[in-house]
């Protein structure tokens, strides 16, 4: 999860994000090439009291000047198409979870169980236990297996909400009347935190997300126990 004057990502949870991250990093590097090559010609046309008759018309400096950025852009734009389509992809999902987004607490159905579903609220500041964090922890965390594909419906009862976790690389609109969906997988067991990111009242900063990957025998067991309490 993030830390206190974090500067970066949090660390990658899943094969998306890493290569989000990965990406992020090949368009930095670009930005920093161009920024550096920009600030040098500047700080040379200012600081030289010389002139260079070849550079006022130069064919092939304009020639350079106009293929390269497309270069550039073609570098960026393809492995960002490649990621698009990575995350649209959702292959023989081994568990499938519907989100509902409520004023102002999340509500998790597991559709391929008959009557496995809770509400999710935040635990209240004065409640935490010593080392739970504020604003973060929820009653009732989505428990998933480790390592499997996991479809994710994301809806809303009422306005609109967001449903991210940026461990995961997930972030999927919640829209009154409309059934949006995503997947992702979850690389390592963990507790991973997002919150809803679409500001959506008043209390739009008190509705966590907290996801919890287990290894699959452990999620079977969590699974048993969730309905015999039902």
């Amino acid at each position: 999860m993030a830390h206190p004057s974090q500067l970066g990502f949090q660390d990658a949870a899943s094969p998306v994000m890493e290569e989000l991250l990965h990406f992020h990093d090949h368009a930095l590097m670009i930005v920093f090439l161009i920024s550096t090559l920009v600030l040098y010609i500047i700080v040379a046309m200012v600081t030289t009291k010389l002139t260079n008759k070849f550079i006022l018309d130069s064919q092939e400096i304009e020639i350079i000047w106009t293929v390269l950025p497309a270069v550039i852009l073609i570098l960026i734009a393809l492995p960002s198409l490649r990621i698009l389509y990575l995350m649209d992809e959702i292959n023989d999902p081994h568990l499938t979870v519907k989100a509902m987004g409520h004023q102002w607490y999340w509500s998790y159905e597991y559709t391929d169980y008959e009557a496995l579903g809770f509400d999710s609220y935040m635990i209240p500041t004065q409640d935490l236990a010593p080392g739970q964090f504020r604003l973060l922890e929820a009653d009732h965390r989505m428990v998933v297996p480790v390592e499997s594909p996991i479809r994710m419906l994301v809806s809303a009862e009422d306005v609109l909400h967001s449903w991210a976790v940026p461990a995961l690389g997930v972030k999927m609109d919640a829209i009154p009347g409309r059934l949006n969906q995503t997947a992702f997988i979850s690389s390592r067991p963990g507790v991973y935190y997002g919150q809803c990111s679409e500001i959506c009242g008043a209390n739009h900063s008190f509705m966590p997300i907290v996801v919890e990957a287990v290894p699959l025998g452990y999620f079977e067991s969590w699974s048993s126990l969730m309905l015999e309490d039902a």
